[in-house]
């Protein structure tokens, strides 16, 4: 039995618009992006706890989510479009890459197309090694002219 504790959570901005409100009878894109990942958990699993969030505070971008694990990369994606099966299909596919990947850091061609021009951030986790981050005080490296 797996610990609940070591998966990753999967959160999901339910009251997200994506503008096609009124012909979903008022259902926001962000509910209907949440039943269409949780139809496909249904049928294929999903090694990640799931939840919802009421705002992610990012309404100038359709539905959005996000996945984090203590010690991982937090990531978060807008602009998906529940009514694209390959979305709910790409949230899915990420977390197993997620859970792989060293501190959950996947680089842009590591992710699923429909998550590589969506992403709205990439934090990494308080006490990274990565590369990533440097310290802000620091000089900036030497730019040599080529």
């Amino acid at each position: 039995m797996m610990d609940r504790r070591s998966l990753p959570t999967l959160s999901i901005g339910l009251r997200c618009r994506d503008g096609r409100e009124t012909a979903h009878g008022d259902m926001r894109g962000g509910a209907r992006l949440a039943e269409a990942v949780c139809s496909l958990v249904m049928r294929q699993g999903c090694d990640a706890d799931l939840r919802g969030l009421r705002c992610m505070s990012q309404c100038k971008r359709s539905c959005v989510v996000s996945l984090t694990a203590p010690g991982a990369f937090t990531y978060v994606f807008g602009d998906l479009d529940p009514e694209a099966p390959d979305h709910a299909q790409a949230i899915l596919d990420l977390i197993p890459l997620y859970r792989s990947a060293p501190e959950g850091f996947l680089a842009r061609d590591a992710r699923p197309a429909p998550l590589r021009a969506s992403i709205l951030g990439r934090l990494p986790p308080i006490g990274t090694h990565s590369t990533l981050v440097t310290d802000p005080r620091a000089p900036a490296p030497s730019r040599a002219c080529r």
